[in-house]
């Protein structure tokens, strides 16, 4: 995978030798961190890529390092017997033997600067002394934190789409998130298949028309539906998506996220905060305004406080999860006051 040299999503601002996780960098030892375990296997593949870009034949040895026993990473990091360059990548250092720790202390004191050696952990507390040793060492980190806000992910998908030369429509983008955003994976795939399928901007008729049945049975079409004040349309669309697996608790979540939306815009009118410290994109703002038109202080406290106890029922305290949603969805819907 080519370097990208734009914003990356997902990615801290990059300090010292932390970079983001599609800024590959080799040296003799280099650390992949974070949680998101796609952008852990970019990150990787981009330090693979770029090992084969200095020298083609390039051989990758991995180690896992829940099953990793002494010696192993001297064996795969010793040159081989005709001369080829190794990059060897130890997965699973965030649950790796004590074995690992050991031998990747020592490696770190003494590396080998025609071995790149990368060391993949997700997140956690084991292997901190490796950890602190391989940071303190100055070696390359490649950060690869969650994407959990909606304004990283569609950063992300736009990420996707400047890599293969495309552009989306911003509605497409939503929409794509608002059906498959829970899921980075899948996400990424449903833009990959996209761009093989399609040409020219991807409009938000392209993803109706690909995904339809995925996006119309989502709970964000739920909650837009129940935030238009169209009780029934958001109850018919919460009964197909329980009738076709969709579970209650995500359902409440995705009203409580449309909620929290119109709560956050509704407070850039005092002037306090800016869309971006809220992590907002120009999008959401304008369709939160529109929205809002249709609402009162009151009766978003009124909509907040439904999914609150609605949240609480589907988790446990509650004998009927189906109906505390139903539930939660009638009284968002009789907050709004149509237009």
């Amino acid at each position: 995978m080519p370097p990208a040299t734009r914003a990356r999503a997902g990615a801290r601002k990059p300090a010292g030798n932390v970079r983001a996780w599609d800024e590959p960098t080799l040296g003799p030892v280099v650390l992949v961190r974070g949680p998101e375990e796609l952008l852990r296997e970019r990150a990787v593949d981009g330090l693979v890529a770029l090992a084969r870009e200095r020298d083609p034949e390039t051989e990758k040895v991995e180690l896992d390092g829940t099953t990793y026993g002494p010696g192993q990473l001297q064996v795969a990091a010793s040159p081989s017997l005709f001369g080829e360059a190794k990059i060897v990548v130890v997965t699973a250092a965030d649950a790796g033997t004590d074995e690992l720790y050991a031998d990747l202390l020592a490696h770190v004191e003494r590396p080998d600067p025609e071995t790149a050696v990368v060391v993949v952990h997700g997140s956690g507390q084991r292997g901190k002394k490796m950890l602190d040793a391989v940071v303190a060492s100055g070696a390359p980190i490649l950060q690869c934190d969650a994407i959990t806000r909606d304004a990283d992910k569609a950063e992300f998908v736009a990420r996707e789409l400047r890599t293969a030369r495309r552009r989306a429509e911003p509605e497409a983008v939503r929409a794509l998130i608002d059906a498959l955003g829970t899921d980075l994976r899948e996400l990424a795939a449903v833009v990959s298949q996209l761009l093989a399928d399609t040409s020219g901007t991807i409009s938000v008729g392209v993803v109706d028309r690909y995904y339809g049945g995925r996006v119309e049975a989502t709970g964000f079409k739920v909650a837009d539906a129940a935030v238009a004040g169209d009780a029934g349309a958001a109850v018919a669309l919460l009964r197909h998506a329980l009738a076709t697996g969709a579970d209650p608790v995500p359902m409440v979540a995705a009203l409580a996220m449309r909620l929290r939306t119109l709560a956050k815009v509704a407070a850039l009118r005092g002037g306090m905060v800016t869309a971006r410290e809220l992590g907002l994109q120009d999008w959401q703002v304008r369709n939160a305004q529109r929205d809002l038109q249709r609402w009162t202080p009151e009766s978003l406290a009124t909509a907040i406080s439904a999914v609150a106890s609605a949240d609480a029922e589907v988790k446990g305290a509650g004998r009927d999860p189906v109906f505390a949603v139903e539930k939660a969805v009638l009284t968002i819907a009789r907050s709004s006051t149509r237009r």
